[in-house]
């Protein structure tokens, strides 16, 4: 873990419009900067970004955060990715708490395998444009593919000379260790001498989503039938196939910005794809589909549009995973290029823009087509149909979200029209094996834990009178809070600031929304521990829902214009110091929405009495309720209408 001291000097330095500005074109509006969401598609700007609050917020979509929260979003970083490339930007040295052995002996491998393979990759590709051999070979090859210079200079192609060992001289004569390069799987050693593995190939560094280099793909240009067309990386410390999907770093923002993945099978077409400008574009190197690559797709769309080759293979190729992608949410499409072409041809063929329209032209539900394809093979053998139908409701049984439901619903009744059998009864079958995945989790749940509630039976909470209630008091709870961050360690009077005193008064009084009171208890315990809490140092505390709860309280769509201390000279309308009534104003209208709470409780419990000396408690209870209240009213001159 990186220390807190390394923490906050990364914070300390932070610059928020600094670091969103190298990601979104930014203008200054007032106090704020202002630019087009980079979440979502928009054309009036609302996405703000205050560098008062060190904080961005999107008022189209919602998303907000931090500088931290920002890469983490955007970049798809984790937490400690996320500091170290702020460490990296504000020359911060990264300081790390004591590790185990092992971990910090994988650590070390770790980087050692990434050095490894940045000092290769830059070794290839000078080879690719430097070397007679690699001119000759491997860059009029990729010419001859119709790749341009700046889509290899990209992407980072390479190519390994025919010479035996040209590349393991290379790396270690600068000092690498030669049990880390032979896992890197760029040298293996044979009759004790370490030799090149990838001889006479082009290669295809793999990224990670950070873009370092984890891997490499290579591809033989001779023919030989001896040899396999393509070697990979053998998997290591940084290299796992089952979690890797090729062309993640280059497509993450044209994926976030389209909300859609397109899925295709090799190197060639996912940088074919892009040199066309079609960069929304990640490659499975023609394996199933994993659930992890599911997974790295779902961060950034649950759209999921798979190209293959219309061919048989293809097709199987397709259909793999599809149970896997259905109960990792995602909506898939699949659209199958014709006259025996792949993406890289087809688009080489036609061009980018009759690409683009054929996919949006040709893309079929997948479940729909994996029936068809189903029912095809079947033909007229009633036991092969009633299969299809068992396979069919099973793969839709898997659709189990809340918000998936009117989609199952959907697919229901597509589906019964084209197998010809009765809707209720395909529903029944469903739940039936709805209900034999439930039985199966079950029973390999530890007997002594309750069982978990299915999403499908969540049905969200009816908006009635009692439910708006509750919005309006947590309203009201949320600008206390808002204060007392932002006000707290000023002074109130001579003897206390103004944390006491709201700590004080809601002594009386409880916090009813469970987020907004573990804010409070976070405030507390930091404040009496002298700690010194404000919005700021809470801005980038541990816990993640303390800092989304900081960013919702502290952001607001609207600000005064400065333009108003102009035109209103003297009365410094921006400047003045209004703490103190803003405090009184949300304390008091706090305990006026908890008051009226109590009166209705008070009321209910009047009309439950079942004595006469409890009936005059409680009318009592009423009376101080009243009085307290007049008081408050008459401090705001306010009316209270019933």
């Amino acid at each position: 873990m990186i220390t807190p001291n390394t923490i906050q000097q990364i914070t300390s330095r932070i610059d928020i419009v600094e670091i969103v500005g190298e990601f979104v074109k930014l203008k200054k509006r007032g106090a704020n900067y202002l630019g087009n969401c980079p979440f979502h598609n928009e054309k009036s700007p609302s996405f703000t970004v205050s560098p008062s609050k060190e904080i961005y917020k999107c008022f189209g979509c919602g998303k907000s955060g931090n500088a931290i929260g920002f890469l983490m979003d955007h970049e798809k970083y984790s937490y400690v990715e996320a500091l170290k490339w702020l460490a990296v930007r504000y020359n911060v040295e990264v300081e790390e708490t004591q590790v185990s052995p092992e971990v910090r002996q994988q650590q070390q491998v770790a980087e050692s395998l990434y050095a490894i393979n940045n000092f290769a990759q830059k070794h290839l590709s000078r080879n690719l444009f430097d070397t007679e051999e690699g001119k000759a070979v491997g860059l009029s090859y990729l010419q001859y593919r119709g790749f341009r210079e700046e889509i290899i200079q990209k992407f980072q192609l390479g190519y390994n000379l025919e010479a035996r060992d040209d590349l393991a001289k290379t790396l270690l004569a600068n000092q690498f260790n030669i049990e880390n390069v032979q896992r890197t799987g760029l040298v293996v050693v044979r009759n004790d001498e370490p030799v090149d593995n990838y001889r006479g190939r082009i290669i295809f560094p793999v990224h990670n989503h950070t873009g370092k280099i984890i891997g490499f793909g290579a591809r033989l240009i001779k023919n030989n039938d001896r040899a396999p067309k393509y070697i990979n990386t053998p998997e290591n410390e940084l290299y796992i196939k089952s979690k890797i999907l090729y062309g993640t770093y280059f497509a993450r923002q044209a994926i976030d910005k389209f909300d859609e993945c397109l899925l295709v099978e090799g190197y060639t077409d996912v940088i074919s794809l892009h040199q066309a400008g079609i960069e929304n574009v990640v490659a499975s190197g023609g394996t199933s589909l994993t659930t992890d690559q599911l997974r790295l797709i779902r961060k950034h769309t649950n759209n999921l549009t798979i190209i293959y080759d219309g061919d048989n293979a293809g097709v199987k190729a397709a259909l793999r995973g599809l149970d896997m992608a259905i109960e990792e949410g995602l909506n898939v499409r699949l659209v199958l290029i014709p006259d025996k072409e792949d993406p890289d041809s087809y688009v080489n063929k036609v061009g980018a823009a009759a690409f683009r329209a054929f996919v949006e032209e040709n893309k079929k539900d997948f479940i729909i087509f994996q029936l068809d394809i189903m029912l095809q093979q079947a033909g007229n053998d009633s036991g092969k149909r009633s299969a299809v139908v068992n396979q069919v409701a099973e793969t839709l049984s898997k659709i189990n979200k809340t918000e998936d439901f009117t989609r199952q619903q959907d697919y229901i009744r597509q589906c019964s029209a084209i197998l010809k059998i009765d809707e209720t009864g395909f529903t029944n079958l469903v739940n039936k094996f709805k209900r034999e995945k439930l039985e199966k989790e079950e029973r390999a749940k530890p007997s002594d834990l309750p069982p978990e509630p299915q999403e499908w039976d969540n049905q969200p909470p009816p908006t009635d009178d009692v439910s708006l209630l509750l919005e309006q008091d947590e309203r009201q709870e949320k600008n206390l809070i808002r204060v007392l961050l932002e006000f707290g360690l000023k002074q109130w009077d001579e003897e206390q600031t103004i944390a006491d005193y709201i700590l004080n008064e809601l002594d009386s009084f409880s916090i009813d929304s469970r987020e907004l009171d573990q804010m409070l208890q976070v405030y507390k315990d930091l404040y009496y521990a002298g700690q010194q809490p404000t919005l700021k140092s809470l801005l980038y505390h541990e816990d993640e829902a303390i800092r989304k709860q900081v960013v919702n309280l502290s952001v607001q769509q609207y600000e005064l214009s400065p333009k108003w201390d102009v035109i209103m000279e003297g009365l410094n309308i921006n400047n003045r110091d209004t703490s103190r009534q803003d405090v009184i104003m949300s304390l008091n209208y706090f305990k006026l929405r908890k008051i009226k709470r109590m009166f209705d409780e008070n009321q209910q419990d009047i009309e439950k009495a079942t004595s006469f000396e409890e009936q005059m408690d409680l009318i009592r209870v009423h009376a101080q309720l009243k009085e307290e209240e007049q008081k408050i009213t008459k401090a705001l001159g306010t009316v209270i209408f019933k």
